[in-house]
């Protein structure tokens, strides 16, 4: 999905209603900066707003991933289109949450192995322990962040 055609609709269709950026947001119940990233292609309106959002613009959610008015005829090739794009973009978010999974799981072996290395070579030394203490305590909050990240996986 084109951010910055969608952002440019809404703008357009803000206009058309004659609203305010203050305005929209009050009636969203968010910020004028939100409807402003959303206009300028910064970000995308968060998916609980889009029916609520497409409500006060008078325009469906297909116009609005669309970025554009829908006639009759094109419906159904938009809609097949933007499911097609939403499915890329969770494939995407899914491989990125894989990667930092991987990502964290290795600083945690790693943090393990040399609070290991460390507890056994300078087993008195007060200094290293505390050094030891900061892997040890990285990798548990790592793992604690790995977790998470599994629990919110996008496939579920």
């Amino acid at each position: 999905m084109d951010q910055i055609k969608i952002g440019k609709f809404i703008l357009n269709c803000r206009k058309e209603k004659g609203l305010t950026q203050e305005q929209l947001a009050e009636k969203l119940g968010v910020t004028s900066k939100s409807i402003s990233r959303w206009e300028n292609g910064n970000t995308m309106p968060d998916y609980s707003l889009l029916k609520d959002l497409c409500n006060e613009l008078d325009i469906n959610v297909n116009e609005l991933l669309s970025g554009e008015k829908i006639k009759g005829n094109d419906y159904m090739n938009k809609s097949e289109e933007n499911l097609i794009k939403l499915r890329k973009q969770i494939d995407k978010r899914k491989k990125i949450l894989k990667i930092i999974s991987y990502i964290i799981s290795a600083i945690i072996i790693i943090a393990f192995v040399l609070n290991m290395i460390l507890n056994r070579l300078l087993p008195d030394d007060r200094h290293w322990t505390i050094i030891r203490y900061t892997f040890l305590f990285s990798g548990i909050f790592l793992f604690i962040v790995d977790v998470v990240l599994e629990l919110f996986k996008f496939d579920k």
